[in-house]
């Protein structure tokens, strides 16, 4: 199948009241996971290229593996740079990724804005979106007082106007990883539909690993139209393998295709919950 437009698929979800999964690889058998899930469950997938496959492989070795697998499979996919500084944004257009997540969270907002508002324009002149994100998300199992890390109302409305991004990552509530045993906080749905008013955009959730499924419904419905979700996966995936293991000596790739088999079904799962399941054209 061709590449899809990152853009149409958003406005299709955000008229249809359901999300858009996207999803980290972290090799071969990974990447074909989320391709063969996204074939079965006839579901557009984004595919990102995230922040622990590229210190491992590189942006370009990272790119050009997802683009040689998704490019054999029969799926919808857009390839996309997640959490992306400005030197990778920049490469990640060179190299033909078709959608980027410029990640000035970490600066001061005037910095944050300026430097937004330049890979916009940059990205937009090749006709690709660009999402940001606002906020601080803190790691699973830290302690920290929410009303630091929520994204502001007005905030957000200026970033958007400013920059013109076409999507925004935002903090309300939601944390990277998952810590077994502990219950994630509960998401604010007041500030994700004060957000999504203010700046009338579709929202995104980074760290979507973990959240439960009447938060997800109450989250699509207040203006999320992506979902990022990797460690429920890379679990499913790990699980495959050590019951592999557990059986004694066996070759490597038994491991990987029952760990792959694992993380289709689990994405599958993923897909369906969005509601982007059957969404494929």
């Amino acid at each position: 199948m061709p590449w899809v437009n990152h853009r149409q698929l958003m406005s299709d979800a955000r008229g249809g009241n359901y999300a858009i999964g996207a999803f980290n690889m972290h090799n071969d058998e990974t990447t074909q996971a989320l391709l063969i899930a996204a074939e079965q469950a006839k579901a557009p997938v984004v595919l990102q290229v995230g922040r622990a496959l590229v210190p491992h492989v590189g942006l370009k070795r990272g790119f050009e593996m997802t683009k040689r697998i998704a490019e054999e499979s029969d799926a919808q996919f857009v390839i996309h740079l997640d959490h992306g500084p400005w030197d990778e944004c920049l490469e990640a257009i060179k190299l033909g990724f078709n959608s980027i997540m410029y990640d000035g969270a970490h600066l001061p907002v005037e910095e944050n804005i300026k430097t937004t508002r330049r890979i916009v324009e940059i990205a937009h002149d090749f006709g690709i979106p660009v999402e940001a994100e606002l906020g601080k998300i803190p790691d699973a199992g830290e302690s920290v007082n929410w009303e630091d890390y929520y994204t502001d109302v007005a905030e957000a409305q200026r970033f958007v106007e400013e920059t013109g991004v076409d999507y925004l990552a935002i903090s309300v509530g939601i944390v990277h990883g998952v810590v077994p045993g502990v219950k994630p906080q509960p998401l604010s749905i007041t500030r994700t539909r004060e957000i999504r008013d203010a700046t009338g955009i579709p929202l995104v959730l980074h760290g979507a690993s973990g959240i439960p499924e009447h938060e997800v419904e109450a989250a699509k419905a207040a203006g999320v139209h992506k979902f990022n979700a990797d460690t429920d996966l890379r679990h499913a995936f790990r699980a495959g393998m050590l019951d592999v293991w557990s059986e004694g000596d066996r070759q490597l790739e038994d491991a990987m295709a029952e760990g792959r088999r694992r993380m289709i079904a689990a994405t599958i799962e993923k897909m369906r919950l969005y509601g982007c399941a059957g969404k494929a054209k």
